[in-house]
């Protein structure tokens, strides 16, 4: 594929796990296709089920807000999930799913060829970084896969339940605007490697 419209064709009416069968709406991602900053969610939610768009509830909002506090619009970047129809009653990605979608996801990222990866919550942390480790501990610092530089973040929901996590949010967002100011600089040095996961 050469563009993420091809992708987008290819996939199609995806029925290659249960999931095609119980989802509303496949959700392949939205934003920049050359965006510096991709981010990797878990899952669509009941919102992003029904209107075919990641991070759209209350999670959205927050990320919209965290990317305003860089000075970053949804615009700006790309936004796209580990899998791409929602399990039933939001229950957690099952590896057969994440098997068979991340494929996928993978050649987004190819695609887009971004600068940082942002990384949200536990899946797509463990996923990009191939650790068994959580997101607590990997969290407010930059790490690499393959070639790309990827910084885990906790998931904007898990600060609808737990208000404590929002200032933690917020510092990470914080870190990432200071990495894009640092690459603007030209004081990164680039991760040599394969594209994560292959």
């Amino acid at each position: 594929m050469n563009t993420l419209k091809e992708l987008e064709e290819h996939i199609g009416d995806c029925h290659r796990c249960p999931l095609g069968d119980t989802r509303t709406t496949l959700v392949f991602g939205v934003g920049r296709h050359d965006a510096d900053v991709m981010f990797i969610g878990e899952a669509p939610g009941r919102n992003e089920d029904l209107k075919g768009e990641p991070f759209v509830g209350a999670a959205g909002r927050l990320l919209d807000e965290l990317l305003a506090s860089i000075g970053l619009h949804r615009s700006d970047v790309y936004i796209a999930n580990i899998l791409k129809c929602r399990p039933p009653g939001n229950r957690d990605p099952q590896p057969v799913e994440i098997e068979t979608c991340t494929p996928f996801l993978r050649e987004q990222v190819r695609l887009i060829d971004p600068k940082v990866i942002v990384t949200l919550g536990n899946f797509a942390t463990r996923f990009v970084l191939k650790t068994s480790a959580g997101i607590t501990g990997l969290r407010g610092s930059i790490h690499s896969a393959g070639r790309f530089t990827v910084l885990p973040i906790f998931h904007p929901a898990a600060a609808l339940y737990d208000i404590t996590k929002q200032d933690v949010l917020f510092a990470d967002f914080a870190l990432l605007g200071e990495f894009l100011a640092a690459h603007d600089r030209g004081q990164q040095e680039p991760v040599q490697g394969e594209l994560f996961g292959a």
